[in-house]
């Protein structure tokens, strides 16, 4: 499956991270390949980002370590 598909057939879930104000929302998919992909919530046909498993990993433990406060 190429990108654009891969994206469009993903189960797309809202950060656990995100505000519960609506608003400053990411959502997450998981991808083949242990890959991740982030969105704006507000702009689902937007633009993604696509993480490789071991960007995704360091990416995910700064943020459980405080890394980015």
């Amino acid at each position: 499956m190429d990108m654009t598909n891969e994206l469009a057939n993903a189960k797309w879930r809202k950060s656990s991270l995100s505000g519960s104000d609506g608003g400053n929302c990411v959502e997450v998919a998981d991808l083949s390949g242990g890959r991740a992909a982030v969105r704006d919530s507000k702009d689902p046909s937007g633009p993604a980002l696509v993480f490789a498993r071991g960007e995704w990993a360091a990416f995910v433990g700064g943020v459980r370590n405080g890394e980015f406060d």
